[in-house]
């Protein structure tokens, strides 16, 4: 059975990027432009691909998390609106250090494109189809743009001309690839859990419930002490290189993104 979602129109434009997204998006353009000329090596080329890595990062969180909130508003959940999570605005997902400056810190310590904002939606007013597609929108809008960067890169890209861009990007991808299958495991807390939710029995998601305000220290213990990790890399690397492009030029792009490390 599908659900129509038919938006209620307000007294104006409720999709509305706020000047804070926008210029981010112009401070990205700016890093990539500073990176595309740039000789490899360069200290120019280190701070294009930072700035283009680092901004395009939270431009995909911002997507994110819009993803989240207009599939709700869609569905009837207009406190997403009143909130502010239809601007874009990457300061109005939950708090600027955890939800930006907590997976800004992964990138920097790990290359690791790690879940970050959060909207707030009373799913419990939805049926459960709608709950999961709510959920799942989040993930996939980082598969999403996975996919349209690696064709991008796939089609264009060169080793041997604008190469720094080019790692720059491919970095980008891969971190996109991490977000989303972090964000889909089904860890209470994040998406992957929203989607199974309500296939849990009520006495289930009550005790579940108590779990997801530590669903990132259950995600950083996954991460970094445990063997999974290495399968999930093992997942990370297998998706991207399935797209054609090279993974060197991913780990070149966390080199100069990380040019500290």
């Amino acid at each position: 059975m599908t659900y129509s979602f038919t938006p209620r129109r307000s007294g104006h434009n409720a999709v509305r990027p706020s000047p804070v997204f926008l210029l981010i998006v112009l401070i990205t353009v700016l890093g990539g432009a500073l990176a595309w000329d740039a000789d490899v090596e360069s200290v120019r080329a280190k701070i294009g691909v930072f700035v283009l890595v680092v901004f395009g990062w939270i431009i995909s969180l911002c997507l994110h998390e819009f993803a989240h909130a207009y599939v709700a508003w869609r569905a009837g959940d207009h406190q997403v609106e009143v909130r502010g999570y239809l601007t874009l605005n990457p300061l109005k997902y939950s708090h600027p250090v955890l939800s930006i400056g907590l997976p800004l810190v992964f990138i920097a310590l790990g290359g690791i494109g790690l879940p970050g904002g959060a909207v707030y939606v009373d799913t419990h007013n939805f049926k459960a189809s709608v709950q999961r597609l709510v959920s799942a929108v989040g993930p996939f809008s980082n598969a999403l743009c996975a996919v349209v960067l690696l064709l991008v890169i796939r089609a264009f890209g060169s080793p041997v001309e604008h190469e720094a861009f080019w790692y720059g990007l491919s970095f980008l991808a891969f971190l996109q690839i991490t977000a989303f299958l972090l964000n889909i495991l089904p860890v209470p807390g994040l998406d992957g859990y929203g989607i199974i939710e309500p296939s849990l029995s009520y006495q289930t998601r009550r005790s579940l419930e108590q779990i997801k305000p530590f669903g990132m220290l259950i995600l950083f213990a996954f991460i970094f002490f445990t063997p999974l990790s290495r399968v999930f890399f093992d997942a990370v690397y297998a998706l991207f290189e399935f797209s054609g492009v090279p993974d060197w030029w991913a780990s070149n792009g966390s080199y100069l993104t990380r040019f500290w490390s």
